[in-house]
């Protein structure tokens, strides 16, 4: 999609945005081979992409944990990161002499934006974009008196919309190997300790008979998996998850809630439709 200096979208589509999305110095999760920060697996990691652009939502930047005493530093699913990339919609541009402030809201949040005019270019670029534009953000997380903002390098105007939903999914995707290298990383107090994304049957209860000891989350996950009910085009429904694995609506909506939060799966036309993140 756009490389780490934040160029424009190259219109090719298929594979070369895909090559885009993951090049030119943007975060790559590869590249999460970091060495923690302090003893056990609570430490925060650092390397690679504290120093790269990280793909993130607004939500993100204002749920990020703090990583030293002086506040200023963040990292987001125990990853420091600095660099971020922002896409989202200018709300309340105000122009001064020297630099321009905005709020960026995208969808999951708003926060404040400021783009210092050091040079004639910047004053050019900040022209081209105006309260209600799309604009992809590309700056700096920071933190002061307890309100976080980003320092932008650079803010360019949305000229296709794909970059929009690449710009989500990307996020999505980065979450999830973050989240799946994090659990690599912290060791299991014993052989039962569960991952990032399985929980133990609650209170001992079986989806069925033959099921008894299985991972719960694995079990809900198999019914989005199911190819009959998988590629419905609403999703799969909550009652339907419940009848499947004869669960109570309760253990069923909890368990679905549950891996919609890490990631695994996502609401389709409401809150009781859900998709796997994870087909295909």
């Amino acid at each position: 999609m756009y490389g780490g200096g934040g160029g424009q979208y190259d219109g090719n589509g298929g594979a070369a945005n895909a090559n885009n999305l993951f090049g030119g110095g943007g975060f790559m999760p590869s590249q999460t081979t970091n060495t923690p920060e302090g003893s056990g697996g609570g430490g925060i990691n650092k390397g690679r992409g504290a120093q790269t652009l990280m793909p993130l939502t607004v939500k993100q930047l204002m749920d990020a944990s703090q990583t030293n005493d002086d506040k200023s530093g963040f990292a987001v699913n125990g990853w420091e990161v600095s660099t971020v990339r922002l896409v989202g919609r200018m709300l309340n541009k105000n122009e001064r002499v020297t630099d321009v402030s905005f709020v960026l809201d995208d969808g999951t949040g708003r926060i404040e934006v400021n783009r210092w005019e050091n040079e004639t270019s910047d004053t050019e670029e900040m022209k081209l974009v105006n309260d209600g534009d799309y604009v992809i953000v590309n700056g700096g997380l920071k933190g002061f008196q307890g309100k976080r903002h980003v320092v932008a390098y650079s803010v360019r105007l949305v000229t296709n919309y794909n970059d929009i939903t690449h710009h989500f999914l990307y996020c999505i995707y980065v979450h999830l190997d973050l989240a799946k290298a994090k659990s690599a990383s912290q060791p299991q107090a014993n052989a039962g300790t569960s991952t990032w994304n399985q929980a133990p049957l609650p209170n001992n209860q079986s989806a069925s008979g033959n099921t008894a000891g299985k991972e719960l989350t694995d079990l809900v996950m198999s019914v989005f998996h199911d190819p009959v009910l998988g590629n419905m085009e609403i999703g799969v429904s909550v009652d339907q998850v419940a009848s499947r694995l004869k669960l109570s609506d309760a253990v069923a909506r909890s368990t679905v809630q549950h891996l919609a939060d890490i990631g695994n799966l996502y609401p389709t036309i409401d809150d009781n439709h859900f998709k796997s993140a994870l087909n295909g």
